[in-house]
């Protein structure tokens, strides 16, 4: 059956099974019809034998024999009354000589096969026989013909439930095929049989995604090309701009060293983005202390807070337990300051508190509005949000703290009060026995 349809292969299937059953119906009939038959047949040759010798009177076997078999000739059942006992079969004989009645089926004057009944008569012997008819009597032509019709039925019965059952598979197969080859198939429908619905319902789960992931990696492929568009841009222009010796020259190297680290921020977010999808993805877990974490933090950025003018501190009340990658916790907490940096305006303050379990980096920008605190971490929302009009960063960095964090087994949400406060707050685990020591 290798590359037939499943149709076909089904109704084939179908279709043997019906045929066995069938066979062995026909079989079964025939042997118990022939049985039925031949009991039948035996009973009636032993009443009318018994009839027969009721009616001896003082006659011996032997003259009742013509009379008899001229009444016998007008039957069509091919009947013949016989008194010699030498002509039963020898086990026959035997029973008769012992004064009991026999029935059976013998050969009789040639091939001819015929059932017999058989009893002792005062004096001599009454012996009945009738021709057995063959097999393919009205009996094995009526199981015939019932066997023919219902195995039309049953082929019919195959053809539609095959057919029943390859229609949704046919359907989920095209479906593939033209997803496979680039198309949106419309969604299958999802029915017949558990199985079959749950294929369907799993191929339109399935093509939604892919759907879905297809329009991301457009879209984000157009924000990455627009981001390394507008620094290259830039670079040529001054690059143009210096050749023709319209610009200092200065000014132009500062202009391309800046968007040059523009270009290397965003090709390092974009490494840690592609690493963090592969499987072999380093993230080793340990107990960490979140205060000194922050500590680290606020050291490596307190030069540039100094030079935005913004107030950069730790605040921790002690040692702030959590389990974590020391290194990606430090890279989280440094990407939310470098943020909170940026936006907040000069007399401002960022501040990284730590505790048990958790950071949070607060900072007195102008904030996020309600709606925009839900799609905060998706990759460059913010960026297309807020581009024109706050010194945003490369859209990325939101959304690798945050796929950072769900590696660590942790979570980071943001809560926003424009213009006075914003909390991005990221929740590790905390080890049992510090959890212990907690206040209830």
């Amino acid at each position: 059956m290798r590359g037939s349809r499943l149709r076909s292969q089904l109704f084939r299937a179908i279709g043997v099974v019906v045929l066995i059953c069938v066979a062995l119906t026909i079989g079964l009939g025939l042997v118990l019809t022939r049985r039925e038959v031949k009991q039948s047949t035996l009973r009636d040759l032993a009443h009318q034998l018994d009839l027969i010798a009721a009616s001896q009177g003082v006659s011996t076997a032997k003259s009742m024999q013509p009379r008899v078999q001229a009444t016998l000739n007008k039957s069509p059942e091919h009947e013949l009354f016989l008194f010699k006992r030498r002509d039963l079969p020898p086990w026959a004989q035997k029973r008769l000589a012992a004064g009991e009645a026999v029935q059976g089926t013998m050969r009789f004057a040639g091939p001819d096969s015929y059932y017999f009944a058989a009893r002792p008569a005062n004096p001599g012997t009454f012996i009945l026989l009738r021709r057995q008819h063959s097999l393919l009597s009205g009996y094995v032509w009526g199981l015939l013909i019932a066997a023919a019709a219902g195995g039309l039925l049953a082929a019919l019965a195959a053809f539609l439930l095959a057919r029943r059952i390859s229609r949704p598979v046919d359907r989920v197969s095209a479906a593939a095929r033209s997803l496979a080859r680039g198309a949106h198939p419309e969604p299958v429908p999802v029915e017949g049989a558990t199985e079959i619905a749950t294929l369907a319902g799993a191929f339109n789960e399935l093509a939604a995604q892919l759907r879905q992931a297809q329009e991301a990696e457009r879209n984000f492929l157009l924000s990455v090309s627009h981001e390394l568009k507008t620094p290259l841009t830039a670079i040529r222009g001054y690059a143009e701009a210096v050749g023709d010796g319209a610009v200092d020259p200065r000014e132009a190297a500062a202009t391309v060293a800046s968007e040059s680290r523009r270009l290397e921020r965003l090709v390092r977010d974009l490494l840690d983005l592609a690493q963090m999808h592969r499987t072999d993805f380093n993230v080793h877990n340990s107990e960490i202390d979140l205060a000194e974490v922050a500590e680290d933090a606020v050291r490596r950025y307190e030069q540039q807070a100094g030079s935005f003018g913004v107030a950069l501190q730790a605040i921790a009340e002690g040692p702030a337990p959590a389990i974590g990658d020391a290194d990606r916790v430090l890279q989280v907490v440094s990407n939310l300051v470098e943020n909170a940096l940026r936006l907040t305006p000069p007399g401002g303050e960022v501040r990284v508190v730590a505790a048990a379990g958790a950071l949070r980096v607060e900072d007195t920008g102008p904030g996020l509005e309600e709606t925009d605190t839900e799609h905060a971490f998706e990759r460059f929302y913010l960026h297309e949000r807020y581009g024109l009009e706050r010194k945003v960063g490369t859209g990325l960095g939101l959304a690798i703290v945050k796929e950072l964090t769900l590696a660590m087994g942790g979570s980071v949400d943001v809560e926003s009060i424009p213009g006075r406060l914003t909390v991005f707050t990221v929740r590790l685990r905390v080890p049992v026995a510090a959890r212990e020591t907690l206040p209830a």
